[in-house]
């Protein structure tokens, strides 16, 4: 035997007694903890199944500001557009089987550049940007190769940081089952803005912001002088409340008399029931001159009164109009936002998350698919706008869904005209989702692909759910509290 034989048989020796000194529970430990990491560091069943990762990357050319973010569930990656097309791309990690990241159509609603999740023991999510108030957001975290949050979309630390910045809230962010990017068209139905429109809502916008100052503070004056009015009245009508309370009773009395009277057999009886009649027709009398004495001295006060509350009345109809108006004028300087939905065939218009329309409309053959889409304003272009359409279920194309539209002409006469880049219109199968409420702007979700991550979380108890109007109670999820519960409309389940 060589020198190295026998120093490796001494060492295999060594290593024997070394084990066989070891406690089992030490050696059951040891294999508890292989097979914990083993369990922790392993991919998902599927995901040998899933595309390989892909790398950052930034777009040749200067970027512009980012209107839209595309999610692919199937190539797990996030792709950011401007006007001109895709600015930046990255590899994200979706939801994994149960808390899946649903498809649909969301914005940004929330910026927070160092969150801490209060549903997931205050698991740090950095540079988030909410989608949903209940808790969707897309946020840097760390990237396994496959799908592995509990709904939300982890971006790379670096890549979220650096998305934080360049996005503003109300940036569409769609969220797509399978690969899909903006292409562009042009319709007829794609609202045309009209150029002096645009150049009067500022002023309009100014001007009626001023009235609803004004109005204010006349509504104010007006309420202030029927205070004023009715505290020096207050004692006019105490005292006339009295009186009138002491009139009824002595024409009670009377009427006691009067009935004493009639029931009255003897002589003495009779003239004891004439006496008490005869004092109660005094005090009658007495308190009817009292009455009406005091009604004739305050009533210029008490009319003055009431003049002055019905002024304020007036006044605060004004402030309210005017107060309308001036809004209205604001939004109208926003980029505009329509959802139509092919289940509840009505259609929803929204400007900085407020909503200020809702009407039906017609949609030819409705029992149908139409899709998902969402058509985009990216740009002016001559005295219209550049649109892009993004396609994210499955239905007509784009061109088909649009064909099919028919937006009543009022209500495109107060859509239209101040279009402004940003602005969008979505075509849907799907009603709005429980998760549209007034702080936020359109949510729809595919009913047809998993939604782990949003069915498990609970709507916000603060938040109004948006209901459409003309919704039965078969068609619609509703809510108690902070518990849903959901209703089956067209063989479907919201």
């Amino acid at each position: 035997m060589t020198n190295r034989s026998m120093m490796m048989q001494t060492m295999t020796m060594q290593s024997t007694q070394a084990i066989r000194r070891w406690r089992p529970a030490a050696i059951v430990t040891l294999a508890a903890t292989a097979a914990l990491t083993a369990l922790t560091m392993a991919p998902p069943a599927n995901a040998a199944a899933r595309p390989a990762r892909s790398t950052e990357t930034v777009a040749p050319r200067d970027a512009g500001e980012p209107l839209m973010a595309i999610v692919s569930i199937k190539s797990q990656h996030v792709t950011i557009y401007d006007a001109d097309g895709w600015i930046l791309r990255a590899p994200v990690s979706s939801g994994t089987t149960g808390r899946e990241t649903p498809a649909g159509v969301f914005t940004v609603l929330q910026k927070d550049k160092d969150h801490h999740s209060n549903l997931y023991d205050d698991a740090w999510m950095p540079n988030m940007l909410r989608i949903t108030w209940s808790g969707i957001a897309l946020h840097g975290g760390p990237l396994p190769g496959y799908a592995a949050s509990h709904g939300c979309v982890r971006m790379p630390y670096g890549f979220a940081e650096k998305l934080f910045d360049k996005v503003r809230i109300g940036m569409r962010v769609i969220i797509a089952p399978h690969d899909t990017e903006p292409v562009e068209l042009s319709h007829p139905t794609l609202f045309v803005p009209k150029s002096e429109a645009i150049a009067a809502a500022p002023a309009r916008a100014e001007t009626l912001a001023r009235a609803a100052d004004e109005a204010a503070r006349t509504a104010l004056e007006a309420k202030s002088a029927a205070a004023a009015a009715a505290r020096e009245a207050a004692p006019l009508t105490a005292s006339l409340r009295k009186l009138n309370g002491l009139k009824t009773r002595a024409d009670a009395e009377f009427a006691r008399a009067e009935k004493a009277l009639d029931a009255a057999k003897t002589d003495e009886a009779k003239a004891r029931a004439e006496e008490l009649k005869q004092k109660a027709a005094a005090r009658v009398a007495e308190l009817q001159t009292q009455l009406d004495t005091a009604e004739t001295n305050a009533k210029s006060k008490l009319d003055a009164a009431a003049a002055a509350q019905d002024a304020a009345k007036a006044a605060e109809a004004k402030r309210a109009d005017a107060g309308k108006a001036a809004r209205e004028a604001k939004l109208a300087l926003a980029p505009v936002s329509v959802f139509i939905s092919r289940t509840t065939q009505r259609l929803y218009v929204r400007r900085g998350f407020e909503a200020v329309l809702e009407v039906p409309l017609t949609i030819r053959n409705p029992d149908k698919p139409i899709g998902t889409h969402v058509f985009t304003a990216v740009a002016r272009a001559g005295g219209g706008l550049r649109w892009t359409a993004v396609t994210i279920d499955s239905g007509d194309n784009a061109q088909g869904a649009l064909d099919r539209i028919s937006i009543p002409q009022d209500a495109l006469d107060r859509i239209a005209p101040t279009a402004f880049p940003r602005s969008s219109l979505i075509i849907s199968d799907e009603p709005l989702n429980r998760e549209t409420n007034d702080r936020t702007e359109f949510v729809a979700a595919l009913h047809n692909q998993p939604q782990g991550g949003l069915a498990m979380r609970r709507t916000p108890a603060n938040v109004r759910v948006a209901r459409g109007n003309g919704w039965d109670d078969s068609g619609f999820t509703r809510w108690r509290g902070n518990q849903s519960y959901y209703q089956r409309r067209q063989g479907w389940w919201w």
